[in-house]
């Protein structure tokens, strides 16, 4: 089993910044994504930012120039780097990392989540 542990998130006012870790642990042989996605009341989750196979990256057009994800291999963790913040950034934050237990046997698993809050 592989287990997410998320951290960062917070109360922070608008245009301010905020930075999400979160650290993959447990018998990993491969990981073909790292992502966040977020979910704010009485909305659908979205995809925020991924790195899907190699080194591509996608983001949600709403936070493009602003989210910045990036990643530690050595320590299987991702982060996602927030600024320039927007009350409309107010959502549960959740990690999601795919891989492969060993050559046959995939996994799709997810953090807790952490709240994030933008004040006006």
């Amino acid at each position: 089993q592989v287990q997410l542990v998320e951290s960062g998130g917070g109360l922070v006012q608008a245009g301010g910044s905020l930075r999400l870790s979160c650290a993959a642990s447990g018998k990993i042989f491969s990981i073909n994504s790292m992502g966040w996605y977020r979910q704010a009341p009485g909305k659908q989750r979205e995809l925020v930012a991924i790195f899907t196979s190699g080194d591509s990256t996608n983001y949600v057009d709403s936070v493009k120039g602003r989210f910045t994800i990036s990643r530690d291999n050595a320590k299987n963790t991702v982060y996602l780097q927030m600024n320039s913040l927007k009350p409309e950034d107010t959502a549960v934050y959740y990690c999601n990392v795919r891989g492969r237990y060993n050559y046959f046997s995939p996994f799709d698993s997810w953090g807790q989540g952490t709240q994030v809050t933008v004040s006006s």
